[in-house]
C-alpha cells in the first residue's frame, strides 16, 4: 500500500502532456465556442437565426466557457503545453475574456493549493472557513460577510461576486500594479457589453455574453466550492497539515455522467489534481484506474441532495473533527 510521498511519486508517470492532444482539446473547443457565439447573434453574414437556436447556442456557449476554463487552469499549472508561447499568449486572453486573468488566477491558485485545508490560510484561492468556535466569537458584521460569501445566492451569481468582483474589480483596486490585467479585463467586459448592445441590441447582450458568463460562473463557483466543501471533508492546523494528506482528505472526488465530465474538464478528479497538478486534466481518469490508493475518495456528486448536503456546510468544528451547518451549531 502507497501512502504518502509515494502516491505522489506514483502519479509522477501520468504527469506528461501530449502536444498534439493538448492543442486539439484547446483548438477544437475553442472552434465549438467561436460556432456557438457566432450562433447566438440575431444574424451572421446574411443569415438570420432563430430565437430558439439563439438560446440553446448560448447556453452551450457556458458549458463550452467552463470546458476551454479548466483547460486554461491546466496550462497556467503548465500541466500541458507548457513550453509553448503560442498557448501561454492564448490563454492570457483568454483569462481576460473569462474574467480570470492571469496574474490574480495564478497567485490566488498556486497559493491554494500549497495551503489547500489549513485553517488559517483557506480561504485564499477559495472559499473562507470559520470555526465554530470563531463563529460564536464573531461580530454580527463579521458573521453576516462570512455567510454572504459562502450563501448559495452568491455562488449562483459567481459571473458578478466570484469573478467580476472578486477575480478583476478589487484585485487591482487592491494591488493595481501587480494586477493591471484585471482592469484590462473589466474594460473588455463592459466595452464588449456596450458594442454587442449597440450594433445587434440587448438580445445580442444577454444572449452573447450574460448569460454564457451567467452559466460557466455559477457552475465553475460551485464547483470551487464542492471541491473543498463536502461531507467528509477535513480541515488542520499547521502542526497537522501534510500536502498529500490534504489533496486526499481535504479535496473531492466530484462524481459525473461522460458529457458533464467533457465539459468540466475531469476537474471532477480534483484529489488526484491537488496530489500532483502537472498530470494533464485528459490523464487523471487513467490515475484513478491504475493507482488502487486513489480509488477510494472522499465523493460527492452534482446530484440535487448532494448539492444541498455542501451548500449546507458551514462551520468547521474542531471538536467534531467536520463541518457543521448553523442548524447544528447549538447542539454541539
Amino acid at each position: 500500500m502507497l501512502n504518502g510521498k509515494e502516491l505522489i511519486l506514483a502519479t509522477r508517470p501520468f504527469a506528461a502532456d501530449s502536444t498534439a492532444k493538448s492543442w486539439w482539446c484547446v483548438l477544437s473547443t475553442t472552434f465549438l465556442l467561436a460556432g456557438c457565439v457566432v450562433g447566438t447573434l440575431p444574424h451572421f453574414a446574411g443569415i438570420h437565426f432563430p430565437l430558439a437556436g439563439r438560446i440553446a447556442c448560448s447556453l452551450l456557449s457556458g458549458l463550452l466557457v467552463l470546458r476551454l476554463f479548466v483547460i486554461y487552469h491546466d496550462q497556467q499549472h503548465h500541466a500541458i503545453l507548457s513550453k509553448s508561447k503560442l498557448a501561454e499568449g492564448f490563454m492570457r486572453v483568454f483569462g481576460i475574456l473569462s474574467l480570470s486573468p492571469s496574474s490574480i488566477w495564478r497567485a490566488s491558485h498556486n497559493y491554494h493549493h500549497k495551503h489547500n485545508s489549513k485553517l488559517r490560510s483557506a480561504h485564499i484561492g477559495s472559499y473562507p472557513i470559520m470555526t465554530r468556535a470563531q463563529y460564536l466569537k464573531s461580530s454580527k458584521g463579521q458573521r453576516i460577510a462570512y455567510l454572504f460569501m459562502r450563501h448559495p445566492l452568491t455562488i449562483l451569481f459567481g459571473y458578478f461576486f466570484v469573478f467580476l468582483w472578486g477575480m478583476c474589480v478589487y484585485p487591482f483596486y487592491n494591488q493595481p500594479r501587480e494586477h493591471r490585467d484585471c482592469l484590462i479585463a473589466t474594460v473588455v467586459h463592459v466595452t464588449l457589453a456596450v458594442l454587442l448592445t449597440y450594433f445587434f441590441g440587448w438580445p445580442a447582450l444577454l444572449l452573447t455574453l450574460i448569460i454564457p458568463h451567467f452559466v460557466a460562473c455559477a457552475i465553475g463557483s460551485y464547483l470551487f466550492y464542492a471541491q473543498h466543501n463536502f461531507p467528509g471533508v477535513s480541515f488542520y492546523d499547521r502542526a497537522g497539515w501534510a500536502y498529500e494528506k490534504a489533496a486526499l482528505e481535504s479535496s473531492s472526488y466530484l462524481k459525473t455522467g461522460p458529457i458533464m465530465a467533457w465539459f468540466t474538464a475531469n476537474i471532477g478528479y480534483h484529489h488526484i489534481h491537488h496530489l500532483n497538478h502537472r498530470v494533464p486534466f485528459y490523464r487523471l481518469p487513467e490515475v484513478l484506474n491504475k493507482v488502487p490508493e486513489l480509488a477510494k475518495p472522499k465523493t460527492t456528486s452534482l446530484h440535487p441532495a448532494d448539492i444541498i448536503r455542501c451548500l449546507r456546510l458551514k462551520l468547521w468544528d474542531v471538536e467534531a473533527q467536520q463541518m457543521i451547518g448553523l442548524r447544528n451549531l447549538d447542539r454541539c
